[in-house]
């Protein structure tokens, strides 16, 4: 009789304890239910990186061939957004790589933005690229269209060769550098004449190597405004 009688205690005590843990599960689910939306929905997926790496010194490789060796002090990753794109705000430093891991060019710049789907590179700030036959190049704006394999600018450039400096607006050139066009040239001064700042960016020399000649055979002249440059290498 006891038995039972305790039986039955502890029966009638269940629907107690049930709505308890069932109240203790409600009220869990609830709260987070109320924060995790709120959360989501504040983030911005076009001023949210979805990744951020600090410090990086890293190696890219196409096809199992390493194309690029990048070095930058912040990489942001934005990869939610329509366009998805990497940005490196505080300035680049690249080396590209042929498919003998010899190195074809390095580029610095202050900033630039990598479009993924693209595979288009915008290079902004002090450019300052340096082909292979040590040739630099210096402009504000370059881009990199991977697909097309060109470089490309509307902005002012300075190249800057073993004989010869050369300065215009607009160029075009082939990913190696080797080939190129500054489609209206402002000025070409001999090496060892060239002064920074000195007849400065747009100005025309005056001075014998001033007009552009059709028998550099390295230099070979499209018209009176653009010039292009085809390697012998």
């Amino acid at each position: 009789m006891g038995k039972r009688c305790s039986t039955l205690r502890a029966m009638r005590s269940l629907p107690v304890v049930a709505v308890v843990c069932l109240l203790l599960v409600s009220f869990v689910v609830s709260g987070c239910k109320d924060s995790d939306p709120v959360g989501m929905g504040n983030v911005d997926a076009s001023r949210t990186p979805t990744m951020l790496t600090r410090d990086v010194e890293t190696l890219i490789s196409d096809s199992g061939v390493t194309r690029f060796r990048i070095v930058t002090p912040i990489w942001y990753v934005y990869d939610e957004v329509d366009e998805p794109y990497w940005s490196f705000p505080e300035g680049l430093n690249l080396d590209k790589y042929d498919n003998f891991f010899r190195r074809e060019a390095t580029v610095e710049a202050d900033s630039a933005v990598y479009f993924k789907n693209k595979q288009l590179w915008r290079l902004d700030g002090n450019v300052n690229i340096t082909n292979v036959m040590n040739e630099k190049f210096l402009t504000n704006q370059l881009y990199w269209d991977q697909r097309q394999h060109k470089l490309y600018s509307d902005s002012f450039i300075h190249i800057e060769r073993p004989d010869k400096v050369l300065e215009g607006y607009g160029f075009d050139s082939n990913e190696q550098l080797t080939r190129y066009t500054i489609r209206k040239v402002s000025g070409i001064f001999p090496a060892g004449a060239f002064r920074p700042g000195g007849r400065g960016a747009g100005a025309t020399s005056d001075s014998e190597d001033s007009e552009p000649k059709d028998s550099d055979d390295d230099n070979p002249v499209q018209d009176n405004d653009s010039i292009t440059k085809a390697s012998t290498k």
